[in-house]
């Protein structure tokens, strides 16, 4: 007799498209449990800049992999994978349901998908290309993976170094194109019984939500959260300090960006990044679109959700 699969409910969508509130209101009528799916919110002390949801926001809900690493420890797939499947064992061994919510798209394929991952060990190729970078720049590098790799060049950010060279060197080593090989696993099936939500928004309507949340986010103290933790020691291409709402102000703090203009970058970066997630989310297959301006109202959205699930 088959196994009868184990649900799973996947709450995505682009950045400021107000994931965090409908998520709660998802897991407590589903009785659930919430797993991060989130690169950046999983380090301590990085807040504001995050996002994260506070404690007081969660209402008793649990929430998983969230506030579990310092800023200084590297986080990849293939750690969010493993700690998430190891979040998720618990939870139904609980007798509830997971709700992974967050942003990074490449991080819930893999999760919803069960690919799995190797650590390749520090290569000849990685360390060329890590001084490339340092000696030619970042833009240098990745207009090296616009040409072997356009399609992946172009979901990534040119400052995102360490996915850069994942690219290149998983292309050098491989002979394969990285964008292939993800086409490739998106044609696996889930081993879950999959619920995969795409919440959207008008595009103008998103981008006025990131610039009003950045300002936000100046008002409760951005400057002086990334600051501080470079002032500590961290450093540019520690993956933590890669986050948006971080990176920009290593320029700032070196006297090359006024705090005005810094504030404009991060919403630039914000704005693209948002496009980015919703380019890779539109490639994915087995997802559910979610458009707000469908539903005036959040009940009438929610519900629909759970009509979705519970048929």
């Amino acid at each position: 007799m088959e196994r009868k699969k184990r649900p799973l409910v996947v709450l995505t969508g682009p950045t400021a498209v107000g994931k965090t509130a409908l998520s709660l209101r998802l897991a407590r009528a589903l009785d659930g449990e919430i797993v991060s799916a989130d690169s950046m919110q999983v380090y301590r002390r990085m807040d504001i800049g995050t996002a994260k949801v506070t404690r007081q926001e969660m209402e008793g809900i649990p929430h998983h992999l969230i506030d579990v690493l310092e800023p200084d420890e590297d986080f990849n797939v293939v750690t969010f994978t493993s700690m998430a499947r190891e979040a998720m064992e618990g939870i139904y061994s609980r007798g509830r349901i997971p709700v992974v919510t967050g942003g990074t798209g490449f991080y819930i394929q893999a999760l919803a998908y069960d690919v799995n991952f190797e650590e390749h060990q520090e290569s000849g190729c990685r360390s060329k290309l890590r001084a490339l970078a340092e000696e030619k720049g970042a833009e240098h590098l990745h207009s090296l993976l616009e040409e072997v790799d356009p399609a992946y060049a172009a979901g990534i950010h040119a400052n995102n170094v360490k996915r850069v060279i994942r690219a290149l060197e998983f292309f050098y080593e491989t002979g394969t194109r990285l964008s292939d090989h993800n086409s490739r696993e998106r044609e696996r099936t889930s081993p879950y019984d999959l619920w995969y939500f795409v919440l959207n928004c008008r595009r103008q309507d998103l981008y006025d939500r990131i610039n009003r949340r950045v300002d936000q986010m100046m008002d409760l103290g951005l400057e002086q959260e990334a600051c501080g933790l470079i002032r500590e020691g961290l450093r540019e291409d520690m993956t933590s300090m890669q986050g948006i709402g971080y990176r920009e102000f290593f320029p700032y703090l070196r006297g090359e960006r006024s705090l005005d203009e810094t504030v404009e970058q991060i919403k630039k970066d914000t704005r693209h990044f948002a496009k980015r997630q919703l380019t890779w989310f539109r490639r994915e297959k087995d997802v559910i679109w979610m458009n707000k301006e469908d539903y005036p109202e959040e009940d009438r959205l929610l519900a629909s959700m759970l009509s979705r699930i519970r048929a």
